[in-house]
């Protein structure tokens, strides 16, 4: 794919300007660095029509965003999965399967579309905005798919920011150890930085268990995309229209490699941490310029439902997760 610079500089220019300072007001004022890069690229809209800008945005929203994705690999090691035992993996598979089966039902029973159900349901169900971002990726194309995924973003960042402040609290009433708490916080917030800041606010154990857990959830995300990519590959076949089949993208592909390769060679921090620091500014660059390319008004007329959709999904995958650790 050839790649024209002086077309895309622009634009590229002015998402990564605005993502730094989406990083920036993060780090001041402890917000998710993925809602605060959404919220200004929607207040930044202008400049996605009719402007020097546009190629470089589009550019931001889907090769940068597949990059961001690929080097989450990085991040996951099949160890991971050996370390936390298999009964906790299919605790966590149970989860995270139906969630996202409740969130494709409900969506329909609301009069959603199922691609939204599936989005929200996998959001919530694996690792919040970064899993949004990674289904879209996949997504078929629709009149509604950014304003769809705009609103998944906030809507899972928001109630992974509350969980991390509620979530402690209840653990603690429940009188649940530094291990079962962990558990629960691993397998029910949505982010990864949130799970790291509610589980260390209770202790090191407990936050040691969180962030393992999560990290278990992140490397199923792969899997998950997967499986819908084969269903929508179905789906497409079975169109009479002769439609052309859907093909497993090179960024899922990258993605699987790179995890294989932190698998089986311990990496030198050299490598990793630049990699890994790299993939999340790529995702809220990419964030940054599917916010640009929002309609507000589009946005605003969508309503309570997926909200209502969203709460429900994740109160779901809460109720499986401390089901499981009181009664197994």
């Amino acid at each position: 794919m050839a790649i024209d610079i002086k077309a895309i500089l622009p634009g590229i220019s002015v998402t990564t300007i605005t993502g730094l300072a989406a990083l920036f007001l993060s780090e001041h004022y402890g917000a998710p660095a993925m809602l605060f890069a959404l919220l200004l690229g929607i207040a930044m809209s202008f400049l996605y029509e009719d402007s020097p800008c546009t190629k470089g945005i589009e550019f931001a929203a889907t090769f940068i965003l597949r990059v961001g994705v690929a080097l989450l690999g990085l991040r996951i090691a099949l160890n991971d999965l050996v370390s936390l035992g298999w009964e906790a993996i299919i605790i966590l598979i149970v989860a995270i399967a139906s969630t996202i089966c409740l969130g494709i039902i409900l969506s329909k029973q609301m009069k959603l579309s199922k691609s939204f159900g599936a989005l929200t349901g996998g959001s919530v169900a694996i690792c919040g905005a970064s899993a949004a971002m990674a289904i879209t990726a996949i997504l078929p194309e629709h009149k509604n798919k950014e304003r769809d995924t705009l609103v998944t973003i906030i809507g899972v960042t928001s109630l992974s920011t509350i969980a991390m402040v509620v979530y402690p609290i209840l653990v603690t009433y429940l009188g649940l150890n530094d291990i079962d708490s962990g558990f629960f916080l691993g397998g029910t917030i949505h982010d990864v930085a949130q799970v790291v800041g509610a589980g260390y606010s209770i202790s090191e154990d407990t936050g040691d268990m969180s962030t393992l857990v999560k990290l278990v959830r992140v490397s199923l995300l792969m899997p998950v995309v997967l499986a819908m990519l084969f269903v929508i590959k179905l789906n497409t076949s079975g169109d009479h229209k002769g439609a052309k089949a859907t093909k497993v993208p090179g960024f899922l592909i990258a993605f699987v490699i790179l995890m294989i390769i932190n698998s089986c060679f311990t990496l030198p921090e050299l490598i990793v941490e630049p990699a890994t620091s790299f993939s999340r500014f790529a995702l809220v660059i990419s964030i940054t310029a599917i916010g640009m390319k929002s309609n507000f008004a589009k946005l605003k007329s969508v309503g309570f439902k997926p909200i209502v959709l969203m709460m429900m999904e994740t109160l779901w995958i809460a109720a499986i997760i401390l089901a499981a650790i009181c009664f197994i």
